[in-house]
């Protein structure tokens, strides 16, 4: 047994010192990147840079601490602003591979000034740095303290144009982006206004994705920030399928998602009924807006009811009997509850419907 101890005993000492001589020869390898970074050429930098990159790669997140206390962010922000385009992806690479999964690094890219010149990338005819260029604003806004920087430097209306003009990734990336930037609530100037250019690759993007996807999730809560201006509910109204795909996203959508989209049709008809009353029943929402009472959240439930109670009076509304009325109800009752308790659950809706009404005469 004394003999077992001490060969435990051995093994831990060798152990303690491989571990030691893992982590001089790693710090070796660290000062010797950062002098390059900061003394060598544009070659050795550039290569130095793309080493960074394969090493944060490889590393865990606390490792990736170390690497970010030691003086290597600030060179490579400073890269990004080197005329030569390989230097500036080679940076960027290496800064995305820092930030990601690791909120003190993100903080500390952007403390070193990382958000102008990545800004300037975005307005470069150069598809792929804007791409790497909107991947790291993305991952920089989604640390807290990050978000007011990222707005006050005027992020918003470029990834706009990217949400306009970008590739399918880099548009996807500017729409994390803004849903990220819009969550800043230090102070008022903080909040986040959107361009109603955004409306139309926002309703295109919405189109193709899964109504009760996490994506779906973020574009219609974009889009209700945009609801809540005079142009930005004439730009959703004017957008090709922007109601039918709004009303889709009602009847397919997550619990996110229904209350998001009919958020924003409810803003369009509290806003002008005579406008937009016609055009969402035109694209069959009442089967949807009824099931959304009986399923959604609380606010959607809220939301359904008040929206129904505006699109009642609408001439398309007047002609449609209480049968087709009770036939709806019945239908979506007997998908949320089942064909057993499907006429208690129809009863109950159309009693709401009908209590509404005579509350509001």
């Amino acid at each position: 047994m004394k003999q077992e101890g001490r060969e435990e005993q051995e093994d831990e000492i060798v152990f303690e010192r491989d571990s030691e001589t893992s982590n001089h020869k790693k710090q070796i390898l660290i000062f010797q990147l950062s002098q390059r970074l900061i003394h060598g050429d544009l070659l050795s930098r550039i290569e130095a840079a793309k080493d960074l990159r394969k090493l944060a790669r490889k590393s865990s997140p606390k490792s990736r601490s170390n690497l970010g206390a030691s003086s290597l962010i600030q060179p490579l922000v400073c890269m990004l602003l080197s005329p030569n385009l390989d230097a500036r992806e080679a940076s960027l690479l290496a800064l995305l591979n820092l930030a990601s999964r690791n909120e003190r690094n993100k903080i500390k890219i952007v403390a070193a000034g990382a958000i102008p010149p990545l800004l300037e990338l975005l307005k470069f005819q150069n598809l792929s740095l804007r791409e790497l260029a909107t991947a790291a604003i993305l991952t920089l806004s989604a640390a807290a303290s990050n978000k007011p920087v990222i707005l006050s430097a005027g992020a918003t209306s470029l990834l706009v144009q990217i949400l306009i003009s970008g590739s399918v990734q880099a548009k996807v990336d500017a729409v994390t982006a803004l849903f990220y930037l819009s969550a800043c609530t230090e102070n008022e100037n903080c909040l986040m206004m959107l361009d109603p250019g955004a409306v139309a690759p926002l309703i295109e993007l919405l189109k193709e994705c899964k109504k009760h996807s996490k994506f779906a999730e973020k574009t219609t809560s974009l889009l209700q920030i945009i609801s809540n201006s005079d142009e930005g509910r004439t730009a959703i109204s004017n957008s090709d399928g922007g109601i039918l795909t709004l009303v889709q996203t009602v009847e397919d959508g997550s619990l996110v998602s229904t209350e998001n989209a009919v958020g924003v049709l409810l803003s369009m008809c509290q806003s002008c009924r005579e406008t937009y009353r016609e055009p969402i029943l035109k694209e069959g929402a009442i089967p949807g807006l009824l099931r959304l009472t009986v399923e959604g959240t609380a606010e959607a439930q809220d939301r359904a009811r008040r929206l129904l109670d505006l699109l009642r009076d609408s001439p398309r509304e007047k002609r449609m009997s209480s049968t087709d009325l009770e036939r709806i109800a019945y239908k979506i009752a007997a998908e949320v509850d089942g064909v057993g308790q499907a006429a208690e659950t129809a009863k109950r809706l159309m009693q709401e419907m009908v209590q509404r009404r005579l509350n509001t005469a």
